[in-house]
């Protein structure tokens, strides 16, 4: 089954996206999954303010730059992981280098 790791960072941990110490961590774990066999897909998104929104309002659509909604935690990124069951989803979550101002929400995929 798979499920999607899907990562939300504090503003402070996009910006430490430049330190080695910080990005070798994340560089670790996706070097995990794969040699675990079960990563299928993912990417580390831009911060926040590089984002757009597009709202439906009636038959129009309203353009907003983002970052929004503004929050303490922004997606960040995300893997597609390939496991048996949602406990061992849990398993590969904890091992998520995120900080203590961040958060792994885990999800299945929707199977279409």
């Amino acid at each position: 089954m798979q499920y999607a790791l899907i990562i939300r960072e504090a503003a402070e941990d996009f910006a430490r996206r430049s330190d080695p110490a910080y990005r070798d961590g994340w560089v670790a774990y996706s070097q995990a999954l794969a040699q675990a066999g079960i990563m299928t897909g993912g990417a580390g998104l831009t911060p926040p303010e590089t984002g757009t929104i597009v709202r439906r309002k009636g038959e129009d659509h309203d353009v907003q730059d983002g970052p929004y909604p503004d929050g303490k935690e922004q997606l960040g990124g995300f893997y597609l992981i390939d496991v048996p069951d949602m406990d061992t989803a849990l398993e590969w979550a904890t091992r998520v280098p995120i900080s203590d101002k961040g958060s792994v929400e885990v999800r299945p995929r929707l199977q279409m």
